[in-house]
């Protein structure tokens, strides 16, 4: 019988066994998911709190709906004691506007959690609706499962005589000793697909390869190689903790928000077969392993080859330590000026290198063209970050580099515990002729907040008001390492507004650039705000100090609120509005 990794089978073994037995509570592994306002969740980033309750919701159940009051009321009490209250909603059923309205309805104000893909309710063994689990963050196991109270029954309520979750979370908060207990809860039951056999041949190694291998291969940017059935099944924990967590695929943006050319994500049904394999064990099946036939090494310039290169100087980065950001000035030996139809920016040292910003340097002192946005924003056209591979720009457009111009690169390394090299090079792509629409790269930003000591979600918002008719392209949030949201929004002229793009789950590691599959076009006076979310508290792992008020700066350590996006100047008379 194949090993399972499901933790619903843990839950029976320990059910069975009942309280006081020597087995130890179950286990609940991490997992993540946006609620039914699009906020991130991850169980580990509640792991401050005393205690843990989960409620599983649906739409339209009787009990459900009839248990809110009883878990209101607990959580208006006890919720100042450090418990902290969610729900799930794995009912394949029930879409994001309808979880949200049915919660308001019925005065239920927990983040309700969208299992949109069954992986948790499946990983739990949820088979109904109004059931509640309690967990330890002390020790990531399980205290209780089951009913609130025993009010509730199918069709029937009366006075409740027993109050189990009052009970467990008494005992948590007094410090008990931990012992699981389970009650049969009553609700309503939840489908579940039957899920179909998955082939590590016909299933498994096809999503790895269209997903995945383009990082995971030899010379990637990736730690390992998914080059052979061997090697994925030994990595297969955590492929799976990775997927359910919402690490791994580094795409970051809401499902629910704007269409994107470059969507790197998993579809639900791809996220269920790869863990569903590797719950079952990771069998290796019956066919030729379709990973084993090695995958050519990434190219060293996958646009092909550029029309000119140019290459800084060799960079060394020490061992350890921050690393200050480094500026490279690099001469074009052209006599006369060019239109860029690409830009690659190439490191040698992928690994050692978090990201490279380009900057033309105008000749003679002269201004760059005016972008929309702050300083930052004049002269900067391209940039590379981990997971971003380069591509032409958008048909008829390009950067002009003119005669005399030279090139800045801002170099950004960060250390990985043995001194380093890497000399970063340009891949400069011509236009054959000049094309009919110029880019620049504009930003809605904030260059003065201050985010105070140990906020765990402090909000800041940067703006620019767009001086004329423009096309975007491309959106890219970025700040450092306390940013954890952003979202873009177009408030137009007429009063209307439209939400353009919304990352919860922002990684500053992998700072994606997100392509509208349909560029969006924005009139003049279009108000862009980008509303941006961060952690300064002792909970957010990459936090350098929780215990110091952040500024805007250029380290890592300091801040950045910055919306970017790629436009070209759209004329009005001329052009449709697109997308509205």
């Amino acid at each position: 019988m194949p090993r399972r990794r499901m933790l619903g089978a843990v839950l029976l073994g320990a059910a069975l066994a009942g309280p006081g037995a020597a087995e130890p509570p179950p286990a609940v592994d991490d997992f993540a998911l946006l609620d039914q306002h699009g906020r991130f969740h991850a169980l580990r980033d509640y792991g401050d709190a005393r205690a843990i309750v989960l409620f599983v919701q649906g739409n339209g159940c009787p009990i459900a709906r009839a248990a809110i009051p009883a878990l209101e009321a607990l959580r208006a009490e006890l919720e100042p004691q450090g418990v902290a209250f969610l729900a799930l909603n794995a009912s394949p059923q029930d879409g994001r506007e309808a979880v949200a309205a049915e919660a308001a309805a019925y005065g239920l104000r927990l983040p309700v959690l969208l299992d949109e893909a069954q992986l948790v309710a499946r990983g739990l063994g949820v088979s109904r609706t109004a059931e509640v689990f309690v967990v330890d963050p002390a020790s990531w196991r399980l205290r209780y499962r089951g009913p609130i109270d025993d009010r509730l029954h199918y069709g029937a309520q009366k006075p409740a005589s027993r109050e189990y979750l009052r009970d467990a979370l008494r005992a948590q908060l007094a410090g008990d000793p931990l012992v699981f207990e389970q009650r049969a809860s009553p609700g309503c039951l939840l489908l579940f697909p039957k899920q179909p056999e998955v082939s590590y041949a016909g299933d498994v190694a096809p999503i790895l390869a269209r997903r995945c291998a383009g990082c995971h291969r030899e010379g990637g940017v990736a730690p390992f190689a998914m080059s052979s059935f061997a090697m994925v099944r030994g990595w297969s924990p955590m492929l799976r903790e990775t997927i359910r967590t919402g690490r791994m695929p580094p795409w970051h943006a809401d499902p629910h928000v704007g269409r994107f050319a470059n969507d790197g994500s998993l579809t639900r049904d791809e996220a269920r077969a790869l863990v569903h394999w590797v719950d079952a064990g990771a069998p290796r099946g019956e066919g030729p392993d379709p990973l084993a036939r090695a995958l050519p090494p990434p190219a060293a310039w996958p646009l092909g080859a550029p029309d000119l290169v140019l290459e800084a100087p060799p960079q060394t980065i020490p061992a350890t330590g921050i690393v200050d950001y480094r500026d490279e000035l690099l001469d074009v030996p052209r006599d006369a000026g060019v239109w860029l139809r690409a830009v690659d920016l190439r490191p040698t040292n992928l690994l050692v290198t978090h990201h490279v910003t380009a900057y033309i340097v105008y000749p003679g002192g002269e201004a760059p063209p005016r972008a929309e946005g702050p300083r930052f924003v004049q002269g900067l056209f391209a940039g590379y970050v981990p997971g971003r591979e380069p591509g032409p720009f958008p048909a008829d457009t390009g950067f002009f580099l003119p005669r005399g111009a030279r090139i800045r690169l801002q170099l950004h390394y960060t250390a990985t515990g043995k001194e380093e090299r890497d000399t970063p090079r340009v891949g400069l792509y011509f236009a054959p002729r000049a094309p009919r629409h110029p880019l620049a790269i504009g930003a809605a930003a904030n260059l003065d907040f201050e985010i105070p000591p140990g906020a765990r979600d402090h909000e800041e918002v940067g703006e620019r008001t767009l001086g004329r008719d423009v096309l975007v392209y491309r959106l890219t949030p970025h700040m450092h390492f306390r940013g954890r949201r952003m979202a873009i929004d177009a408030h137009y002229p007429d009063g209307t507004s439209e939400r353009l793009l919304s990352v919860p789950n922002y990684r500053f590691h992998w700072q994606r650039e997100y392509v509208l599959a349909e560029p969006k076009r924005l009139p003049k006076g279009t108000r862009l705000v980008a509303r941006a979310g961060f952690d300064n508290s002792a909970r957010n792992p990459a936090n350098p100090d929780p215990s110091v008020a952040v500024r805007f700066g250029e380290q890592s350590f300091d801040e950045m609120l910055m919306g970017y996006f790629l436009y070209r100047e759209a004329q009005p008379e001329a052009e449709s509005v697109a997308g509205r």
